[in-house]
């Protein structure tokens, strides 16, 4: 309120001085002087008085001219871990560096294996995945490129499936830790492997198409995972991801999109 007082006065006593000056002749030069002075001193007393408010005011300009902080980066949403149940029998299109494959599931021959894949490719949890064990005998994939989502399937497991179906070549299968580990890991068998048959690996489906044209011409050239080679290994994958393999194995196959197919 001082301000505004102060402010009008200023206004009254120019105009009060300005029409003095048009009556005044011009040669009156000391009349002028004068009142250029008298201006002068009005307004030192006129802000000498508030330096503070006006210091304020200046910064609260400021702050209305200056551009908005930006918005927070929104995060991407997590894939939501669903249990949904499988139909009787689907199929998945794998689109991978190597080409296209395509596995058919039968629900009837390990229904909680069904189940799980097929919740898994429906989140995208597949997409970007490296095909991290290629070796004489399987093709293994199923850890997520990114630690954060392999994390939300850690505890995951699901139970064991009656073994129905043989390990043949291009049956696919859960890989398993022991009993009722299973969790996100499959592999294709790139041979008769009756041994596992016995194990308690159950089948949950089969390749029908891109198994000579896409499956054996993975890249195998890192072996196997440790202990029993020094290929990749799976601990380190799930800890740092896709920036570990691309770093030491950057020459593996990977699936580019896994989706059901309509």
């Amino acid at each position: 309120m001082d301000m505004r007082r102060s402010f009008r006065k200023y206004e009254y006593r120019l105009s009060r001085e300005k029409a003095g000056t048009d009556t005044r002749s011009a040669k009156d030069n000391g009349g002028a002087t004068g009142r250029v002075r008298g201006e002068k001193g009005f307004l030192s007393q006129l802000f000498r008085g508030a330096p503070r408010r006006l210091t304020a005011a200046a910064f609260l300009i400021l702050g209305a001219c200056s551009n908005p902080a930006p918005a927070p980066k929104k995060e991407q949403p997590k894939p939501i871990i669903s249990n949904e149940t499988a139909p009787d029998t689907y199929r998945v299109n794998l689109d991978t560096s190597k080409g296209p494959t395509v596995i058919e599931v039968t629900r009837a021959w390990a229904p909680h294996g069904a189940d799980r894949f097929y919740n898994l490719v429906k989140s995208g949890f597949y997409d970007g995945d490296r095909f991290f064990r290629v070796v004489s005998f399987v093709v293994q994939f199923g850890i997520n490129g990114d630690p954060s989502i392999s994390q939300l399937w850690a505890n995951m497991t699901m139970p064991d499936d009656q073994v129905k179906q043989k390990n043949r070549r291009g049956m696919v299968t859960f890989a398993a830790l022991g009993k009722d580990t299973r969790r996100t890991q499959v592999f294709i068998n790139l041979k008769d492997n009756m041994a596992l048959n016995a194990q308690g690996f159950a089948p949950f489906g089969k390749v029908i198409s891109g198994m000579e044209e896409t499956v054996d011409h993975l890249y195998f050239g890192y072996g196997d995972m440790p202990p029993r080679g020094s290929g990749p290994d799976p601990t380190k994958i799930e800890l740092q991801g896709n920036r570990y393999l691309d770093d030491k194995f950057p020459r593996l196959d990977y699936i580019k999109q896994a989706e059901i197919q309509k």
